[in-house]
């Protein structure tokens, strides 16, 4: 059985796609890993390694082909409600009010609307959007639509936020500034975040542990440690331990002749 504090069990977990045919992929192959309730992991490694492969199957959206993921000490099989997912792309409604884009949850889940609606305001207000709930999406900067995409995965309280490569499609300054209030929003929430992202600095920065992934066949190379202060400024990448640890994760891909 699981320890208590492994919120998350991931215990040889394999995924293969086309599976039995000559064009078979073997995305993921024996990945074993543990997240702690309150962590912030993220998750690095080459294109191609089966990071978003990993989060979807953590959300429940795919079946592994073998092992198997556990929250709380009960398997992960299909959608979740104590699961919340962000995607690269907001996918907000063109047509919906941002309050009504973070409602929705609250209509597919047939939760109480008034309830809801006031959380709506609240975690809009968290996200740094109080003033915008009647805007169009249209009207939003693409930071500013992200925000609204992630207090919409929290409307209905998940345990855990999944974030697939949230911030790839901002311009770099914005980026900053969003994983700035992503540290914020996670420390204000209490909640357990899984992030995959491409950047190392950016792993770095959020996680206070880092997931590194092998090349396809992707497997979990190392647990990184990151034991930087928070709450981190952009300063803290010039901190020593920032270095140290950024290096560590770069020297492992060079290793495995990955970096790009």
């Amino acid at each position: 059985m699981d320890n208590a504090a492994d919120f998350i069990a991931i215990r040889g977990l394999s995924k293969i796609f086309g599976e039995g045919s000559t064009g078979e992929v073997v995305a993921l192959k024996n990945v074993n890993g543990t997240i702690r309730a309150g962590d912030f992991v993220s998750v690095v490694g080459p294109s191609g390694c089966g990071k978003s492969t990993l989060l979807r199957i953590l959300a429940g959206l795919i079946d592994a082909s073998s092992g198997n993921v556990s929250m709380g000490g009960q398997a992960i099989h299909g959608t979740r409600r104590d699961i919340g997912v962000v995607f690269q792309n907001s996918i907000l409604l063109p047509w919906r009010t941002i309050i009504d884009n973070v409602m929705l949850p609250a209509e597919v889940l047939g939760l109480e609307r008034k309830a809801a609606r006031h959380r709506a305001y609240d975690l809009l207000a968290m996200v740094g959007l109080a003033g915008f709930e009647d805007k169009l999406p249209s009207q939003l900067s693409g930071g500013m639509q992200q925000r609204a995409s992630i207090a919409r995965a929290l409307l209905h309280d998940p345990r855990i936020l999944l974030m697939d490569e949230p911030f790839g499609a901002l311009d770099a300054m914005t980026r900053e500034q969003m994983n700035l209030e992503l540290q914020r929003i996670w420390s204000e929430s209490g909640k357990t975040i899984v992030l995959i992202t491409h950047s190392i600095p950016e792993a770095v920065f959020l996680g206070n542990m880092v997931f590194v992934m092998t090349p396809r066949p992707g497997r979990l190379e190392r647990t990184v440690a990151i034991e930087l202060p928070r709450p981190r400024t952009m300063a803290s990448m010039a901190d020593p331990e920032f270095v140290a640890r950024a290096q560590e994760i770069r020297a492992l891909f060079n290793a495995a002749g990955a970096l790009h």
